[in-house]
């Protein structure tokens, strides 16, 4: 049985030197989530074990918002955020 996953956000910028993608979200999305990152260059995927809004550290944020969001590897902008379910 394929596992289903959802679009929940994309990346607008990302900043190499600290691995930070900053994510417009379309979903909510919880701390200790599974996440996978694609796009043409990217593919990969992570749980979720930091975020923060305006610096301070979240543990859920809501489809709307756009969080600051620790990554493993490189993304790029435009790259698409999905959660498995």
């Amino acid at each position: 049985m394929e596992e289903e996953i959802i679009e929940i956000g994309t990346i607008t910028h990302f900043f190499s030197k600290i691995n930070v993608a900053v994510v417009e979200l379309t979903m909510p999305m919880n701390a200790g989530d599974h996440i996978l990152i694609k796009g043409p260059l990217t593919d990969f995927e992570q749980t979720v074990d930091s975020m923060e809004i305006d610096r301070k550290a979240i543990q859920r944020a809501e489809g709307g918002q756009n969080i600051g969001l620790k990554l493993i590897h490189q993304a790029r902008e435009k790259d698409i955020i999905y959660k498995r379910l």
